[in-house]
């Protein structure tokens, strides 16, 4: 794709690096929403390449085939990340396949790691090796003479050519691909502590997202679409009409966009009109959403049943006391600090769009269907993202714009929601629902009886897109179906709720509500059994790596030390996306409520690429976590979310955050990745924290309505 677009005096060798006589800039194609990765993309080809931080600079790139991501691959088979036989790695291998040739570029599943890599570290030695070759070349000598350094080649009598230099006389000749990758026990910059690139623009406001976007010429518009997610019967818009600053109305699906000369009046008009929204095509009320993901647990609705180990329904019926529990978790909603925002224009031959998306050529496939122009015509300019967690996988805040711009042609035109509207037609995390039962024998836990209840992410996701759902949904039950753990009597079966309102992605996915059930409840039978926490789980434990995980948080929080009346540990682990984590969360009760005091993280992830941003990623997964289990969920009434903005959806406030100690370990011999991971067993380690110090089991969220937080 780079040789399809070179400015002159450009070069390229490969897809990811591009030279010129004044700098050198690294393609990181995976979108950047706040989690770093185009840090880490720059810093696996710079360690190749011999680059220092400040010698480059960095570039999304153009959308292209060349970019697919086989990450993903991995957790898109119904196979345990653990096994590592035959078929499962078949399947791995054939869905890594269609991701190659379908060309998919997105970012999401935690995958930009596992995808990057080898691969970026190839893109780097290719380049290292042809600018050696160039140099080679020019002054007559053999490669091998030649070494590398600080971003040039350097001749045997130290002389440094500088890589940009040589830039041209390399492009003539053919890229060097049969390369040797670095040895990474000399790496220079994997592993080892890295300032972010974006840090000092982040720090100074000086870092443009798509909402920051300015452009001459640019009409600014909002959408006010159907807080029902369907029609429109009919709406007024002369009040709007006759604002300050409002241009035009204009109709798009489900809705209107209102075109000002400034955000905020477009914002003002869109207010002042009034409408006639038709209904919702799912329950109009919240009670009726729970009603119907209850009556799912029926043999027409079971989606897949994915262990069955031993005889559990033999086991529970010869149990001295079945232990049973429900647990829930509500619909919640993305709400990222960066309110959606695109900017469209729309010419007779050409169709620009800048925003920050996570699936960048199906945004330029959908905008072309809308405006009519061949796909070739259509051209993204991916943007940081201020933030996503799932919702910039979505794509109707773009289809709504490009029908807009269609209508206010050659001008740019730049649609931002206002943060209502944003959290009106978000696509929640899923409802879920678990019901267990399980028993004890002998101060061990012997059965474990697991069905969760939810609907589908996935379908109503790819119905979004026009594609129907294929097999089990892996994600109903992902965190549970998957758990590290050889419980002698094991069930855990998904049932699959009927579409209710429409939901999306959300970080960590099905792993965010079922491992809250999975982990919460087998605290319960640990408890039930008398036993320890922590020793109970590593007796069940049926992998050396999530051992390893376990023994790990359990030296980091000092498990079984004596804690003070009124404090209490929790422990959980999951595994998601091929990644366990264990974390421990130590709390106190006060005469004002609960105290969240520390919290101590393991994570396995085979290699560290930059141990800070590392850090980051988990804590900020442990926090967002937090604050959803304790204070967040978006309810139903009259077919619209009750829930207008952060002050009716809080997550955790500075107040209540604690310290996080984070370890990454790096036992494992896959690459894997850490933005979603962290999330899934802070809500039980919370939970089972709680029941420590105050004996009281939370088995739904938010934690808020049954227990106070200071």
């Amino acid at each position: 794709p780079l040789a399809d677009d070179l400015g002159e005096g450009e070069v390229t060798f490969n897809s990811y690096v591009k030279i010129d006589a004044e700098k050198i800039t690294l393609i990181t194609p995976h979108s950047d929403v706040g989690q770093g990765v185009a840090q880490m993309q720059a810093i696996l080809i710079a360690e190749e390449m011999d680059l220092d931080p400040g010698q480059y600079e960095t570039s999304f790139g153009v959308p292209s085939p060349a970019y697919y991501n086989t990450g993903l691959a991995a957790d898109a088979v119904p196979f345990m990340s653990t096994d590592d036989g035959a078929v499962a790695n078949t399947a791995r291998a054939a869905v890594e396949k269609v991701f190659r040739v379908a060309g998919l570029q997105i970012t999401g599943g935690s995958s930009s790691v596992p995808d990057s890599f080898e691969k970026l570290r190839m893109a780097g030695a290719v380049a290292r090796e042809t600018l050696k070759a160039a140099a080679a070349k020019r002054a007559g000598l053999d490669v091998s003479e030649l070494k590398t350094e600080s971003g040039a080649v350097v001749l045997p009598d130290g002389t440094a050519v500088p890589y940009r230099e040589l830039a041209a006389e390399a492009a003539e000749i053919d890229p060097v691909t049969d390369v040797t990758l670095r040895d990474l026990a000399d790496a220079r910059l994997i592993g080892k502590p890295q300032q972010r690139l974006d840090m000092v623009a982040k720090c100074t406001g000086t870092q443009i997202y798509g909402i920051d976007l300015r452009m001459e010429g640019m009409v600014h518009a909002t959408l006010k679409t159907n807080p029902r997610k369907g029609d429109v019967n009919g709406y007024d818009a002369a009040a709007a009409l006759a604002m300050p600053g409002v241009q035009n109305v204009l109709d798009v699906r489900g809705g209107v966009a209102v075109i000002a000369d400034t955000t905020w009046q477009a914002f003002q008009g869109a207010e002042a009109i009034e409408f006639d929204w038709g209904e919702a095509a799912y329950p109009a009320e919240q009670d009726d959403h729970w009603d119907a993901v209850a009556a799912s647990f029926a043999p027409e609705t079971l989606d897949k049943e994915w262990r069955n180990d031993g005889d559990v329904a033999g086991a529970l019926s010869t149990a001295d006391k079945v232990i049973e529990a429900e647990y829930r978790a509500p619909y919640v909603g993305h709400q990222p600090l960066e309110p959606l925002s695109v900017t469209i224009q729309v010419t007779v031959d050409r169709v620009d769009i800048w925003t920050a998306h996570q699936v960048p050529r199906f945004v330029e496939q959908r905008v072309a269907e809308i405006t009519g122009h061949d796909v070739e015509m259509v051209h993204l300019h991916n943007m940081f993202g201020g933030g996503s967690f799932g919702h910039r996988l979505e794509f109707d805040y773009i289809d709504r714009a490009a029908e807009a711009a269609m209508q206010v042609p050659d001008r740019p035109v730049k649609m931002t929601l206002s943060r209502e509207e944003d959290f009106a037609q978000d696509f929640n995390r899923q409802i879920s629902m678990g019901r267990m039962q399980g028993s004890a024998r002998e101060g061990q836990v012997e059965a474990y009886n697991l069905e969760i209840a939810s609907p589908s992410a996935a379908a109503s996701q790819m119905g979004r897109l026009g594609f129907g759902a294929a097999g089990a949904d892996t994600q109903i039950a992902s965190g549970a179906w998957n758990m590290p753990y050889a419980v002698p009597h094991l069930r855990v079966a998904a049932f699959k709720t009927p579409e209710l309102a429409p939901i999306s992605s959300w970080r960590s996915v099905g792993a965010s509500t079922a491992a809250f059930f999975a982990e919460g409840f087998l605290d319960e039978l640990i408890h039930a059994a008398g036993a320890d926490p922590l020793e109970e789980r590593l007796r069940l434990v049926n992998n050396p790596i999530a051992s390893a995980v376990l023994e790990e948080v359990g030296k980091m929080s000092d498990w079984g030390s004596e804690l003070a009346p009124g404090r209490g540990r929790g422990l959980a682990m999951t595994n998601s996306f091929g990644v366990d984590v264990a974390e421990v969360v130590e709390v106190t009760m006060t005469e004002d409520g609960i105290k969240i005091d520390k919290v101590f993280v393991a994570a396995e992830v085979g290699r560290v690429v930059d141990p800070i941003n590392f850090e980051n990623n988990v804590q900020g997964g442990v926090v967002w976590a937090l604050g959803h289990a304790m204070n967040s969920e978006m309810t139903y009434s009259d077919g619209m979310v009750e829930q207008a903005n952060y002050y009716d959806a809080e997550g955790m406030r500075f107040h209540q955050a604690p310290e996080i100690v984070v370890k990454g370990l790096e036992n494992g011999d896959r690459v894997l990745g850490i933005g979603e991971p962290p999330v899934p067993p802070a809500a039980p380690a919370l939970a089972n924290a709680i029941f420590a110090a105050t004996g009281q089991r939370l088995r739904q969220m938010p934690f808020f309505k049954e227990i106070d937080f200071v």
